[in-house]
């Protein structure tokens, strides 16, 4: 069954992410927020992916200054849905 998860980010220009998870792989995301056109291409890229090797290629990345990005925000929000189907 899918598991949706609702994740509201903290330190990117983006403000939500939507996660759907279907045994543990990438049904889809929306990002709310953020650059559109760079957003898109990240939430395409990510479709039927692994979670788990998701979180590990995107965890930590950072925009300019910050200490997070709207990558790392995915990360966070896989790992919220994961959390929850557990």
């Amino acid at each position: 069954m899918a598991q949706t998860v609702v994740y509201r980010t903290k330190g990117t220009c983006s403000r939500e992410i939507h996660v759907k998870l279907e045994d543990r792989k990438i049904v889809s995301v929306e990002i709310i927020g953020g650059c559109d056109g760079n957003l898109k291409g990240i939430m395409s890229l990510l479709k039927g992916r692994d979670a788990e090797e998701t979180i590990s290629l995107l965890e930590g990345i950072t925009c300019g200054s910050k200490s997070t990005s709207c990558p790392d925000q995915i990360a966070h929000a896989l790992r919220e849905a994961l959390d929850n189907c557990s």
